[in-house]
Protein backbone atom coordinates (compact mmCIF):
# COMPACT_ATOMS: atom_id res chain seq x y z
CA UNK A 1 0.00 0.00 0.00
CA UNK A 2 0.67 3.27 -0.70
CA UNK A 3 0.63 6.08 2.21
CA UNK A 4 1.40 9.64 1.25
CA UNK A 5 1.02 11.22 4.78
CA UNK A 6 4.13 11.28 7.66
CA UNK A 7 1.86 9.64 10.28
CA UNK A 8 0.77 6.77 7.80
CA UNK A 9 3.93 5.90 6.55
CA UNK A 10 5.80 5.77 9.61
CA UNK A 11 3.38 3.61 10.85
CA UNK A 12 2.98 1.33 7.84
CA UNK A 13 7.29 1.04 8.08
CA UNK A 14 6.79 -0.11 12.04
CA UNK A 15 4.12 -2.04 11.23
CA UNK A 16 6.29 -4.25 8.22
CA UNK A 17 9.61 -4.25 10.56
CA UNK A 18 7.25 -5.64 13.24
CA UNK A 19 6.01 -8.24 10.67
CA UNK A 20 9.52 -9.13 9.43
CA UNK A 21 10.55 -9.73 12.98
CA UNK A 22 7.04 -11.46 14.11
CA UNK A 23 8.05 -14.08 11.64
CA UNK A 24 11.68 -14.98 12.58
CA UNK A 25 10.27 -15.30 16.22
CA UNK A 26 7.18 -17.71 14.79
CA UNK A 27 9.88 -19.92 12.46
CA UNK A 28 12.50 -19.71 14.80
CA UNK A 29 10.65 -20.77 17.89
CA UNK A 30 8.41 -23.49 16.08
CA UNK A 31 11.70 -25.24 15.12
CA UNK A 32 13.19 -25.14 18.66
CA UNK A 33 11.53 -27.34 21.27
CA UNK A 34 14.46 -26.75 23.76
CA UNK A 35 16.10 -23.86 24.22
CA UNK A 36 18.95 -23.13 21.98
CA UNK A 37 21.76 -20.50 22.64
CA UNK A 38 21.80 -19.91 18.60
CA UNK A 39 18.27 -18.00 19.40
CA UNK A 40 19.74 -15.51 22.30
CA UNK A 41 20.05 -12.46 19.46
CA UNK A 42 16.54 -13.28 17.97
CA UNK A 43 15.14 -13.41 21.17
CA UNK A 44 16.77 -10.59 22.58
CA UNK A 45 16.01 -8.37 19.31
CA UNK A 46 12.57 -9.44 20.04
CA UNK A 47 12.50 -8.50 24.12
CA UNK A 48 13.87 -5.02 23.22
CA UNK A 49 10.58 -4.60 20.63
CA UNK A 50 8.58 -5.55 23.52
CA UNK A 51 9.75 -3.35 25.20
CA UNK A 52 10.17 -0.13 23.57
CA UNK A 53 8.35 -0.46 20.43
CA UNK A 54 5.08 -1.83 21.19
CA UNK A 55 4.49 0.44 24.51
CA UNK A 56 6.07 3.86 22.35
CA UNK A 57 3.60 2.84 19.14
CA UNK A 58 0.50 1.57 21.30
CA UNK A 59 0.52 4.71 23.09
CA UNK A 60 1.15 7.18 20.57
CA UNK A 61 -2.38 5.42 18.89
CA UNK A 62 -4.23 5.57 22.08
CA UNK A 63 -3.14 9.23 22.66
CA UNK A 64 -2.91 10.81 19.30
CA UNK A 65 -4.89 9.00 16.84
CA UNK A 66 -7.59 7.00 18.36
CA UNK A 67 -9.05 10.35 19.75
CA UNK A 68 -8.96 11.75 16.02
CA UNK A 69 -10.90 8.69 15.32
CA UNK A 70 -13.70 9.20 18.05
CA UNK A 71 -13.99 12.27 17.07
CA UNK A 72 -14.62 12.19 13.53
CA UNK A 73 -17.43 9.22 14.32
CA UNK A 74 -15.07 6.03 14.49
CA UNK A 75 -15.25 5.55 17.99
CA UNK A 76 -16.12 1.83 17.96
CA UNK A 77 -12.76 1.33 15.71
CA UNK A 78 -11.00 2.95 18.34
CA UNK A 79 -12.11 1.25 21.17
CA UNK A 80 -11.57 -1.79 18.84
CA UNK A 81 -7.95 -1.28 18.79
CA UNK A 82 -7.54 -0.08 21.55
CA UNK A 83 -9.14 -3.79 23.30
CA UNK A 84 -6.70 -5.41 21.28
CA UNK A 85 -3.64 -3.12 22.51
CA UNK A 86 -4.71 -4.19 26.29
CA UNK A 87 -5.07 -7.68 25.32
CA UNK A 88 -1.27 -7.47 23.82
CA UNK A 89 0.45 -6.06 26.44
CA UNK A 90 -1.09 -8.27 28.93
CA UNK A 91 0.92 -11.09 27.05
CA UNK A 92 3.76 -9.22 26.44
CA UNK A 93 3.82 -8.71 30.45
CA UNK A 94 4.21 -12.17 30.81
CA UNK A 95 6.53 -12.80 27.89
CA UNK A 96 8.93 -10.33 28.64
CA UNK A 97 10.66 -11.48 31.69
CA UNK A 98 10.65 -14.97 29.78
CA UNK A 99 12.31 -13.77 26.87
CA UNK A 100 14.50 -11.51 28.82
CA UNK A 101 15.61 -14.53 30.67
CA UNK A 102 16.45 -16.72 27.05
CA UNK A 103 18.61 -13.96 25.46
CA UNK A 104 20.84 -13.75 29.04
CA UNK A 105 21.24 -17.53 28.45
CA UNK A 106 20.12 -20.96 29.18
CA UNK A 107 16.90 -21.28 30.87
CA UNK A 108 15.14 -25.09 31.80
CA UNK A 109 12.38 -26.99 29.98
CA UNK A 110 9.65 -25.25 31.72
CA UNK A 111 11.06 -21.61 30.93
CA UNK A 112 11.74 -22.44 27.48
CA UNK A 113 7.98 -23.87 26.82
CA UNK A 114 6.36 -20.99 28.23
CA UNK A 115 8.59 -18.56 26.26
CA UNK A 116 7.08 -20.30 23.23
CA UNK A 117 3.89 -20.87 24.16
CA UNK A 118 3.26 -16.87 24.71
CA UNK A 119 5.75 -15.58 21.85
CA UNK A 120 3.34 -17.79 19.73
CA UNK A 121 0.31 -16.21 21.16
CA UNK A 122 1.79 -12.72 20.84
CA UNK A 123 3.01 -13.28 17.49
CA UNK A 124 -0.44 -14.75 16.39
CA UNK A 125 -2.41 -11.92 18.00
CA UNK A 126 0.16 -8.88 16.83
CA UNK A 127 -0.46 -10.56 13.00
CA UNK A 128 -3.35 -9.89 13.61
CA UNK A 129 -3.59 -6.37 15.26
CA UNK A 130 -1.29 -5.01 12.23
CA UNK A 131 -2.76 -6.51 9.86
CA UNK A 132 -6.59 -4.85 11.28
CA UNK A 133 -4.50 -1.48 11.25
CA UNK A 134 -3.12 -1.73 7.63
CA UNK A 135 -6.65 -2.43 6.15
CA UNK A 136 -8.53 -0.13 8.36
CA UNK A 137 -6.66 2.30 10.51
CA UNK A 138 -4.13 3.85 8.37
CA UNK A 139 -6.27 4.34 5.51
CA UNK A 140 -8.62 5.82 7.58
CA UNK A 141 -6.51 8.24 8.83
CA UNK A 142 -4.93 9.00 4.93
CA UNK A 143 -8.11 10.71 4.48
CA UNK A 144 -8.72 12.27 7.98
CA UNK A 145 -5.29 13.80 9.05
CA UNK A 146 -4.77 17.05 6.94
CA UNK A 147 -1.37 18.13 5.92
CA UNK A 148 -0.41 20.07 9.07
CA UNK A 149 -2.11 17.87 11.52
CA UNK A 150 -0.30 15.11 9.71
CA UNK A 151 3.18 17.11 10.50
CA UNK A 152 2.83 17.98 13.72
CA UNK A 153 1.61 14.04 14.81
CA UNK A 154 4.64 13.53 12.83
CA UNK A 155 6.94 15.73 15.06
CA UNK A 156 5.19 14.42 18.02
CA UNK A 157 5.68 10.64 17.32
CA UNK A 158 9.35 11.10 16.72
CA UNK A 159 9.74 12.92 19.63
CA UNK A 160 8.28 9.94 21.88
Amino acid sequence: MNFDGQVCRVLHEEHRANLDLLGKVEQALGRAPRYDAALAGLIGQFARALEQDIERHFRFEEESLFPLMADAGDGDMAALLVEEHEAIREVAAELLPLARAAAAGPVDDAGWAALRRNALELVERQVAHIQKETMALLPLLADLLDEETDRELAFGYASL
